[in-house]
């Protein structure tokens, strides 16, 4: 038997998904003929880095199972998933059996489904799912392994072609979101509550967050049939109903329906202290009020996107119970449409989930949720909310500013008794002409350092001057300082007066007496104060005599040095040179910029995200308790025939009807 599966996607060493060709084979026959060597899988690429394959997949063993015909959507009409809440939780229960199983501790665990797209789609999502909650992945992570993979995306509960479609990402980002915000705990879930209460005939509800029901309108048929004479059309608007003592009433008298008593009874035990009904009245809203349960009408039509007003008010009122630690009971007909609406509203402005994610992450804890056109209303909306959110925290802050700082009187000491004062009168030392107090100083730190710092000596400076320089300066000195200060040269007019004398040594005396060298010796330059104020430097040398020209360096311009080290050029050239640079371990350096995305682990300063995804993993295995907890109830237990496998489970009906789509 050759496997004609899809390459593997590795989700990490011990854990991978495929698909088979519709219908998938059964896993007893894939483990039997999976592990000859004709039969080897492909797989994927396993990280961003490009490796292909890694050490050991030529001789790996491989057990496969599925969920395919173990955990089904029921669809309420063209929708087909994301699989709910529990269908989420009882496969990480198996997945992680799977991987502590003592028999399969050497084999590769291969979750596979048919090349269906649903059905591939919703084993997929599990798969990745499982990676972002008890593995403690990051969103990102979860989904590369099945980045390259085409996948059908879901779609709304409602009839005609789909216009607003969710992606696998965005069911991860819906959950990843609400475990950050603390929504959705697993450790907190019961897998037994909610698979009893979705059902009808219990009462049809979800717990949303912690602070949120949405469940569907209770019917109390008796009362809808005496109020059918006196019944009249719903005004829009909105009228909030306070909770009242408890009173005999005629509902009380009368038994009542299960789901609606069992409703009643939940609600009560579960701190509920809202009921925000959105549809058309079906039960008497006393029922409630007798329970000290306040009771709000919000109504708006069926299918339909409910006002600015409404979602205002919605949002003030179940914000205040929020904060309070209350929770709310939302319901329209069947509680979705309207209802998720409205929550996903709240959440949007409470915790900054986009549309999609917020949508996807209802319809995993209650399918069906947000139908047709609320869907596009939510994303157009999703902007405005997040403004609305902004400027109610800005009121916030200028409010708490506004409001003045408490008086604090200081407190005075009490007074000293007469015997008191006497007693400190006699310890007082008598006081004295001379000082008291020592005069302030500076800290013996700080005299010992200035005095080290005095006791060095200061260093020479460097002599910077050229030696050619200081023959010149030199010469200069001893000359007649009285032409120096006229700064004039002795004017060159051939006079006999004027001309200079030959003298027998063949130099050549001037009519002042002063020397003259003859032309053949090297002559020095002549500096002037003005050649000296007008340079940065000393006097500058004349010019080189193996480069003399012949003619005399004019007295008011220096000559221009060599590029020396020293020299500004030379210090610009060495600036300009490229420093070489240390190599950065890229691995383990912390990134320079910190991430904005919400992290399920607070880092620690200079932690990588290596650091934050080992210390998940550490946590989880600490806070993953559920996994092992609930497993008998979930899980049968492995044994020497097979290995663990899903409990059956009874399968839901709902409320959800035609009338609550609007074509």
């Amino acid at each position: 038997m050759v496997l004609q599966c899809d390459p593997l996607s590795a989700f990490s060493e011990r854990l991978y998904f495929t698909s088979f060709p519709h219908p998938a084979p059964n896993p007893a026959l894939l483990n039997k003929r999976c592990n000859d060597p004709d039969n080897r899988p492909k797989i994927r690429t396993r990280s961003r880095s490009g490796m292909a394959s890694s050490a050991g997949d030529e001789t790996a063993s491989y057990y496969y199972f599925t969920i395919d015909d173990q955990l089904l959507y029921l669809s309420f009409f063209q929708d087909w998933g994301p699989l709910n809440m529990a269908q989420v939780y009882r496969a990480c229960i198996l997945i992680h059996e799977l991987l502590e199983d003592a028999d399969l501790s050497e084999h590769r665990i291969v979750l596979y489904s048919s090349d269906d797209p649903r059905r591939k789609a919703n084993a997929a999502l599990l798969m990745a799912l499982y990676v972002l909650i008890v593995q403690r992945r990051l969103p990102w992570d979860a989904f590369q392994p099945i980045a390259e993979v085409e996948f059908m995306p879901f779609r709304d509960a409602g009839r005609g072609p789909s216009d607003f479609n969710l992606n696998i990402q965005d069911c991860i980002w819906g959950i990843w979101k609400a475990m950050q915000n603390g929504l959705c705990d697993m450790n907190d879930f019961d897998v037994e509550d909610y698979e009893f209460y979705e059902k009808v005939e219990n009462g049809d509800w979800n717990w949303i967050t912690p602070n949120f029901i949405a469940f569907a309108s209770p019917v109390d048929t008796a009362w809808i049939k005496t109020q059918k004479e006196k019944e009249k059309e719903p005004v829009p608007g909105t009228t909030l109903y306070s909770a009242a003592p408890p009173t005999k009433s005629l509902a009380l008298q009368r038994k009542l329906p299960t789901p609606f008593l069992n409703c009643l009874e939940y609600f009560e035990k579960r701190n509920v202290k809202l009921v925000i009904r959105l549809n058309t009245q079906l039960y008497d809203r006393e029922v409630f009020l007798d329970r000290g349960i306040d009771h709000l009408e919000l109504y708006f039509d069926d299918g339909t996107n409910p006002t600015d007003e409404i979602t205002r008010l919605f949002i003030e009122t179940v914000d205040k119970i929020v904060e309070a630690g209350g929770a709310i009971a939302v319901h329209c007909k069947a509680g979705l449409g309207r209802t998720g609406t409205l929550i996903g509203a709240y959440l949007i402005w409470k915790y900054g989930f986009t549309a999609n994610e917020v949508i996807a992450f209802m319809r995993i804890v209650r399918p069906g949720s947000v139908v047709g056109p609320q869907q596009q209303y939510m994303y157009l909306k999703q902007l405005e909310w997040s403004k609305w959110a902004a400027a109610d925290e800005i009121q916030r802050l200028q409010a708490q500013m506004a409001e003045p700082a408490p008086l604090v009187t200081p407190a005075t000491p009490p007074a000293e008794t007469d015997e008191e004062f006497n007693n400190k009168m006699d310890t007082t030392p008598p006081p004295s002409t001379s000082m008291t107090h020592p005069p302030v100083t500076p800290s013996r730190h700080i005299a010992a350092a200035t005095a080290h710092a005095k006791a060095i000596a200061t260093p020479g400076q460097p002599r910077k001057t050229p030696r050619t320089k200081r023959v010149a300066r030199e010469a200069l000195e001893d000359s007649d300082l009285e032409d120096e200060a006229n700064d004039v040269l002795p004017p060159m007019v051939d006079e006999p007066s004027n001309r200079p004398k030959i003298t027998a040594k063949g130099g050549t005396t001037s009519t002042n007496g002063r020397s003259i060298p003859p032309a053949s010796a090297p002559r020095p330059t002549r500096v002037t104060r003005s050649g000296i104020a007008g340079s940065s430097r000393a006097n500058p040398p004349p010019p080189s005599p193996a480069k003399s020209t012949g003619r005399q360096q004019p007295p008011n311009k220096i000559p221009r040095l060599a590029t020396t080290k020293t020299t500004t050029a030379a210090k610009a050239a060495v600036r300009q040179k490229p420093v070489p640079v240390p190599p950065v371990n890229r691995k383990n350096a912390a990134s320079p910029i910190p991430s904005r995305l919400p992290t399920l682990i607070p880092k620690r300063p200079g932690a990588t995200l290596t650091d934050v995804v080992a210390e998940g993993s550490r946590k989880a295995s600490q806070s993953d308790a559920w996994m092992k907890d609930h497993a008998a109830a979930v899980v049968v237990p492995a044994n020497k025939d097979a290995r663990p496998g899903l409990r059956k489970a009874k399968k839901r009906r709902s409320s959800f009807s035609a009338a609550d789509v609007v074509a």
